[in-house]
């Protein structure tokens, strides 16, 4: 039941993750008239986010494949839920804000993510 736990959490951040992905030159283009630098800022920061939830649920899904059990992925495994969480928080306090339903969205997937890796690889 604990791999299960491990590989939906790592499902689900992946697909969230790429679900940052795809709307990107939309997110972007939503920002109006700006200049090219932010645009670029803007879109380097959106793909970021992305491919780190994809790089999160890759190294959950590669170290519950691997072994699950061991020291080294359940700290893994820690650094990984202390990290969603975090970015469920700075969600929280920004994306909330945003009438947007997939900003409002975002602290509610990622504590959902920790908190199915925390009990499947940490307790």
């Amino acid at each position: 039941m604990s791999q299960v736990l491990l590989y939906l959490g790592a499902i689900l951040t992946g697909i969230w993750g790429i679900s940052h992905l795809i709307p990107t030159k939309n997110v972007v283009a939503g920002f109006g008239d700006i200049s090219e630098d932010n645009r670029n800022i803007i879109t380097m920061e959106w793909i970021v986010e992305g491919v780190s939830l994809i790089f999160i649920g890759a190294l959950v899904s590669v170290l519950t494949y691997i072994g699950p059990f061991g020291v080294l992925p359940r700290a893994a495994y820690t650094v990984v839920v202390a990290g969603l969480l975090a970015l469920a928080i700075v969600s929280l306090f920004t994306g909330f804000k945003v009438k947007f339903l997939p900003f409002r969205l975002c602290p509610f997937i990622l504590t959902i993510s920790a908190a199915l890796i925390f009990v499947g690889g940490v307790l």
